[in-house]
Parts: structure tokens; C-alpha cells; sequence
């Protein structure tokens, strides 16, 4: 609604926000159901859907701020080039690639997970069908399926992981070189924001799918998967919005537009 939050980063930043609903919304409600229910039960389709879709966000996401680590490289590092490089194209080209990428990682990870024999006990040792709890279950041996596994992830998390670290790195010593000791504050500020949320994310993700066996899932292991999945969200909505001057004083100008709307029209019973 503000065309002032018309520009890549805020771009990039709305659909960061749908893969965090997204993927919350994947584990959080069937995990509820189980907490009010005594007969906690998933279907194998369902189970296998919900692997597919989580894997295709939390993948995604990584693309995504990867992403959105280029373009505050660009705008910062390079300001005279950052109107011409960061397209409307582009950034669409990215996003695209990015939800590629999601879909053909959790694609391979789902399918080579669901292909193998579950003989052993059906009980899931976790609130959601997660990968590492599934290969549990196996009567077969699935070192091959783990190290497919991990290769996947590991490149998914690797590669973005250095490409962010990289594209920091570079803010960070543009900034390190601004007269401005104030400008200096806000970009350490805002730097040491990211790097919470992305080491969080990043962190409990390498942990549970970079790990020598799948087969020792543990109560540390839920803890772990509420990082990625509760409370990464929950953060990245306030690191990159309520903290954010220019999303909260668009938001004061759509409720002062809507309360002189309302206000015009009689509705309010003020």
C-alpha cells in the first residue's frame, strides 16, 4: 500500500514473511491437535506431505536471505550501480530460483525418505514428520539415504551460508570505512540482528541433518526443531519489521489513512 516500500529489499522481505507463515503453518497446527487429542495419529500421505512442504520453505528461505544479503550488498557497497542491477527482473529471476531450488531439494530429500521399508515401531519420536525422526524407523540400512540426505542440505546451507557471510564481510567493511560514527551504530545494529536470526536458523538446521547418525533422536532434538520452526519466525518478524523505521511509519500512515476514512464516513462511534 506505501509506495515508499516499493524496492527489492521489501520485495525479497514479503516473501520471506509467506515462507515463515508457510512453513509454521506446516508443524504448528498438527502439532497443537496432538497436545488436545489423546489418539495423536498422521497419516502416511499427510506425513509425507508435511516433510515436503517444510522442506520446500526452510530450503527456500535460505535462498531467500541469501538473497536479500546481495541487495543490501549492493545498495550499500555499490549505491551508484544498485538502482541498474537490482531489476525488476532480477530480482524476480531470484525469487524464481530460489522456490526451483526449494522444490527440487525437498523433492529428492521426501522421495528418498518415503522410498525405504518402515518395519519398526510407527511411533514418530518427534511433534512433526521430520526427517531424521522418519530415518529412525527404518528396518533398513540408511546411511546411503542420510549421506544423500546431508549432501543435500549441507550444500543448500553451505553454499547460502558462505555467500551470506561473504556479502556481509563486504557491508561491514564498507561501513567500517563511514566517517559517520552514528551510520556505524545502526549498520552494527542491524548486521548483529541478522546475524542472530541466520545463526539460529542456520545453526539448528546444520545440527539436525549434518549429524554422523539420524538414529539418536533425542528430546534435544525437538528443542532444536522449535528454533527453526517457532521461533526463527518469531524473530525475523521483529529484526526485520518491528524494528524496521520505514515498515512501522507505514504502517502509521495506512491507520491514520484508515481512522480519517472511517472518521469521514460517521463510522466511528467516537
Amino acid at each position: 500500500m506505501d509506495s515508499c516500500l516499493h524496492t527489492p529489499m521489501y520485495f525479497f522481505l514479503s516473501h520471506l514473511s509467506l515462507l515463515d507463515v508457510c512453513y509454521s503453518s506446516t508443524i504448528i497446527p498438527q502439532a497443537l491437535l496432538n497436545v488436545l487429542v489423546e489418539k495423536k495419529v498422521i497419516s502416511f500421505i499427510r506425513c509425507a506431505t508435511q516433510l515436503f512442504s517444510f522442506a520446500t520453505c526452510a530450503t527456500t528461505e535460505c535462498y531467500v536471505l541469501a538473497a536479500m544479503a546481495y541487495d543490501r550488498y549492493m545498495a550499500i557497497c555499490n549505491p551508484l550501480l544498485y538502482s541498474m542491477v537490482m531489476s525488476r527482473r532480477l530480482c524476480t529471476g531470484m525469487l524464481a530460483g530460489a522456490y526451483l531450488g526449494g522444490v527440487i531439494s525437498s523433492t529428492i530429500h521426501t522421495a528418498s525418505i518415503f522410498r525405504l521399508p518402515f518395519c519398526r515401531s510407527k511411533t514418530i519420536n518427534h511433534f512433526f514428520c521430520d526427517g531424521p525422526p522418519l530415518l529412525a524407523l527404518s528396518c533398513s540400512d540408511t546411511h546411503a539415504i542420510e549421506a544423500m540426505v546431508s549432501a543435500v542440505v549441507g550444500f543448500n546451507v553451505l553454499s547460502t551460508t558462505v555467500f551470506i557471510l561473504i556479502s556481509c564481510l563486504s557491508v561491514l567493511s564498507t561501513v567500517m570505512q563511514m566517517r559517520s560514527a552514528a551510520g556505524r551504530r545502526k549498520a552494527f545494529s542491524t548486521c548483529a540482528s541478522h546475524f542472530i536470526s541466520i545463526a539460529l536458523y542456520y545453526g539448528s538446521s546444520l545440527f539436525m541433518y549434518l549429524r554422523p547418525s539420524s538414529r539418536q533422536s533425542s528430546k534435544h532434538d525437538e528443542v532444536v526443531s522449535m528454533l527453526y520452526s517457532v521461533a526463527v519466525p518469531m524473530l525475523n518478524s521483529l529484526i526485520y519489521s518491528l524494528r524496521n523505521t520505514d515498515m512501522k511509519n507505514a504502517m502509521r500512515k495506512a491507520k491514520s489513512r484508515v481512522l480519517s476514512s472511517l472518521s469521514i464516513h460517521g463510522s466511528l462511534p467516537w
